[in-house]
């Protein structure tokens, strides 16, 4: 007897801070990577098919991109916020509304 079959793998690639399509909320998306790969005795043992997909984390929205359009993504640089520090052209110790 032959036991054989597939299962899915999702793997999460990046957390990225788009504008969503559904809601027009800046929100945080997970970029997530599903793969079906064919087992055979319960061993995986090579992909089927793969699919990229993000999720909007405001409203749920799911939307399947091609593989290109997901290395984009992960190529693009992240901004760099620095909570706390002053921003530039602000001056330490002085209140930016007064004046």
């Amino acid at each position: 007897m032959i036991i054989f079959g597939t299962r899915g793998y999702i793997y999460q690639l990046a957390m990225l801070t788009l504008v969503c399509g559904n809601c027009g909320n800046p929100a945080a998306h997970a970029l997530r990577k599903a793969v079906t790969k064919f087992t055979l005795f319960f061993i995986p043992l090579f992909p089927i098919s793969t699919k990229f997909r993000t999720q909007c984390t405001f409203c749920g929205l799911q939307q399947q991109i091609t593989k290109e359009q997901a290395e984009g993504l992960l190529a693009q640089p992240v901004a760099q916020q620095s909570y706390g520090q002053p921003q530039p052209g602000q001056m330490q110790g002085q209140n930016p509304y007064q004046q």
